[in-house]
């Protein structure tokens, strides 16, 4: 079915706010915890959650203006405001795993004399994880249906494994000494950031080029059309999406002429129903025309 996209947003809005709230309180956590015990991955870990508290600022922006109407300067809305959020998210975390993965390189080859002190380094990641999980819990439900708030679940989901990594290189510290376990974490965590990008990135990509959606089969819709009473053919397809969750669709469609004298109105609203039911098409536009209109028109149809 069709998204409800104004409540969606003041939603996500209500969610982002809690999140960023969340993730703010981890961050000033493990910049004490890692001055206080010496640790990079702690540092590492801050520095990315740093990115994900401006990605998360980004993206509340983003469905505040997101939210604005249409104007006859942008006829669909500022939806796309949502992609830029995105674009912003992804290129934040390869700037932030490129720094980790320099600053943990840079200590295993010319170690450090600085003690890691494991403990309050476990005792830190733990309570960073329990914030983490529970920003997951608050932003999973809207991620599925939003490019930006999928960023903003991936940031968090990210922060949520770089806790991990930071506790199980405290247990090695604690249990075996080896210090090397800090500066080892922060590669992991630089690793993890790494492809989430890339996904973030591919989608504002995907939308930027005014792909079709990867969740929607041209194929499919054509079938669907030509089952519907009176159409004849179905040329000239177009889907793509303003932002996630909102596909747009234009096809011309080649009809018998007891349509268009009869009104074309019932037809309409059973081909826009379609769209809306079946593939969640949010706008749909559709141009009617006889087949001999079809025949002479001069670019080449699909």
């Amino acid at each position: 079915m069709g998204h409800d996209h104004a409540h969606g947003t003041g939603s996500n809005r209500r969610r982002l706010s809690i999140a960023i709230g969340i993730v703010a309180a981890v961050l000033l956590l493990e910049v004490i915890g890692a001055w206080l015990t010496g640790s990079l991955a702690l540092l590492a870990d801050a520095g990315h959650m740093l990115s994900d508290l401006l990605g998360l600022i980004v993206a509340l922006t983003a469905t505040m203006v997101a939210a604005r109407p249409a104007t006859d300067r942008a006829t669909f809305g500022f939806q796309r405001a949502e992609v830029f959020g995105a674009l912003i998210n992804g290129l934040i975390l390869i700037v932030v795993a490129g720094v980790v993965s320099v600053a943990a390189i840079t200590r295993l080859i010319s170690p450090s004399d600085t003690e890691v002190l494991g403990t309050p380094m476990l005792v830190v990641a733990v309570i960073g994880l329990v914030a983490n999980l529970a920003a997951m819990v608050l932003l999973r439900p809207a991620a599925a249906g939003s490019i930006n708030m999928r960023g903003a679940y991936l940031e968090v989901l990210g922060d949520a494994l770089g806790s991990v990594a930071v506790i199980v290189a405290s247990i090695i510290i604690l249990t075996t000494g080896f210090a090397q376990a800090d500066a080892l974490a922060s590669l992991v965590i630089a690793g993890m950031i790494v492809p989430r990008a890339y996904v973030l990135l591919r989608d504002v990509v995907r939308v930027f080029g005014q792909s079709t959606p990867a969740d929607t089969d041209v194929s499919e819709i054509r079938r669907h059309l030509l089952g519907t009473a009176g159409v004849v053919a179905v040329h000239d397809v177009h889907v793509w999406a303003m932002t996630s969750g909102a596909h747009v669709f234009t096809a011309h469609i080649v009809v018998e002429p007891a349509v268009l004298a009869a009104g074309t109105d019932a037809l309409l609203d059973e081909l826009s129903g379609c769209l809306a039911v079946h593939f969640d098409v949010a706008h749909s536009t559709f141009q009617l025309e006889p087949a001999e209109h079809a025949e002479h028109e001069d670019h080449q149809h699909r």
